[in-house]
């Protein structure tokens, strides 16, 4: 891994994220997209950390794509352009799906700005944290370009509301961490936003490890359930699959010696 993304683990079922480009506010460089994807693929297949913790090193959490820095001939995969930039696009868009598919809960702590691919890499991730100093802007449509990209035009009506979501895209407004918190799109405001991410990491870590999997699963499966029948279902099934790996059975006791 470069020096673009520092990977730390506090304890070993808990690893940080840190976007390590601090003079340019974390902006995406073909590096930085590069270390993201090979950090996500690592986790996705780490059998002992539980909870990802996402933050921007410095001032901002991530400022969007670099655009003073141009991408290199990989980054399309060798391809001429109009292919090339598809291909760029895409590599970008798949780090939230990356994040989106992770089994562990991805927690995003924002510092500072998140513009642009920021902007949709938080809204990626399960839970939100905002510094006061956070700033969230969709900036897409900004850049001449529309206002939909990487995931916003899913995630963003899912987190906030359609009404809202259709504001933010197309007015491309920026939004401070207080209206962040009043429209939900983040769940709280902490003064030390990477501590109090900690603080919930060691909270998830202290449930079932298949509870808390499959809690994050069913969460956006069903948001996509065509009828309560079936996020019943669904939801009933995955009760019972927890069931059996003993880790109920060890909380209830725990439970009853407290009562």
């Amino acid at each position: 891994m470069s020096s673009v993304l520092e990977v730390t683990h506090p304890r070993p079922e808990i690893t940080v994220l840190t976007l390590n480009r601090p003079d340019k506010l974390n902006a995406l460089s073909y590096e930085l997209v590069e270390d993201l994807h090979a950090a996500l693929d690592a986790i996705g297949l780490d059998n002992i950390c539980r909870v990802v913790v996402l933050t921007g090193g410095g001032r901002g959490f991530c400022s969007g794509l670099d655009l003073g820095a141009p991408s290199p001939p990989e980054a399309g995969g060798g391809t001429e352009f109009p292919r090339s930039g598809m291909r760029w696009q895409e590599r970008i868009a798949d780090l939230t799906a990356k994040i989106h598919r992770l089994r562990q809960p991805v927690i995003a702590a924002v510092n500072g700005v998140a513009y642009g691919g920021g902007f949709g890499i938080a809204a990626a991730c399960d839970i939100r944290i905002a510094a006061p100093s956070a700033r969230f802007c969709t900036q897409f449509i900004k850049l001449g370009l529309g206002g939909c990209d990487i995931g916003v035009s899913y995630t963003l009506p899912r987190i906030v509301g359609a009404g809202p979501a259709f504001d933010l895209i197309l007015t491309a407004r920026a939004v401070d961490a207080e209206e962040a918190l009043r429209l939900g799109l983040v769940c709280r405001i902490a003064d030390s936003v990477t501590d109090e991410a900690l603080a919930i990491a060691e909270t998830l870590c202290g449930y079932g490890k298949f509870g808390v999997e499959s809690t994050k699963q069913v969460l956006w499966a069903n948001l996509e359930a065509s009828s309560l029948e079936a996020a019943l279902h669904l939801e009933n099934r995955s009760q019972i699959l927890a069931s059996t790996s003993g880790e109920m059975r060890e909380a209830a006791a725990g439970v009853l010696r407290k009562t």
